[in-house]
């Protein structure tokens, strides 16, 4: 069975609530920047986002996905899930925390579902691509699919 046709716990999860998506498979080991994987699977960058994980002032945990090309305002981030700061946890937390690893970190299916916040800049693509929960693997969707599998508020966090 070759890498291409494997599917992920995220892919699995999509299939089985019924969720119409696209999935996207590149070839690589390691992990690359987002504009990287955009230019591999050919979409534009604007609808390729990626998926961080924080940590704020309360000890409590944050998922923020943003466009591949912006970075996450961390003082917007804080705002919008009531916390006085936040800060990006660290690369090795990742793994025991969410079950993803850098690189392959899907806002669906990590080990405990944590208040997630998507960039509002979301709203302008029809579909937005992100993590399939492993490095090579991208799933696609349209934000309304996307509520059918997790809870989301759309903010202004870049």
């Amino acid at each position: 069975m070759s890498k291409k046709q494997d599917k992920t716990n995220v892919m699995r999860i999509l299939e089985q609530k019924k969720v119409e998506y696209n999935s996207y498979f590149y070839e690589t080991d390691v992990a690359v920047s987002g504009t990287v994987v955009a230019s591999m699977i050919n979409k534009d960058a604007s609808c390729v986002f990626k998926t961080l994980v924080t940590q704020g002032a309360s000890r409590q945990y944050y998922v923020f996905v943003v466009p591949v090309e912006m970075e996450l305002d961390l003082k917007k981030g804080a705002k919008a899930v009531g916390e006085k700061s936040i800060a990006m946890i660290k690369a090795k937390e990742l793994l025991p925390l969410t079950g993803y690893v850098h690189g392959g970190c899907s806002p669906i299916g990590m080990k405990k579902f944590f208040t997630t916040t998507i960039d509002e800049s979301a709203k302008n693509c029809d579909k937005i691509i992100f993590s399939a929960g492993k490095i090579g693997y991208q799933v696609e969707m349209a934000l309304s699919e996307l509520e059918k599998v997790i809870k989301f508020t759309l903010k202004d966090i870049v």
